[in-house]
């Protein structure tokens, strides 16, 4: 069965290429993936076994909010 990701998810393949996540098919158990579709260096669609592939870390969530305290000086 083909899965296609409602948003694509940022994934990291080889050389540290950045990508996203399109597709993967399954073999009935997540851990099983048999492949996934991936859209990397600004258009080229590659396809890679799910163990092939990271998911990008998020880093937005060490971002606190900026109550106003924080005045630079110019």
């Amino acid at each position: 069965m083909i899965h296609e990701f409602k948003n694509p998810i940022p994934v990291v393949v080889e050389d540290n290429r950045n990508g996203y996540a399109l597709y993967v098919s399954d073999s009935g158990a997540f851990e099983n993936d048999v492949w996934c579709v991936v859209l990397c260096d600004g258009g080229h669609v590659r396809h890679y076994m799910s163990d092939q592939i990271r998911i990008y870390v998020n880093a937005t969530l060490g971002i606190t909010k900026d109550n106003g305290n924080n005045k630079s000086s110019l």
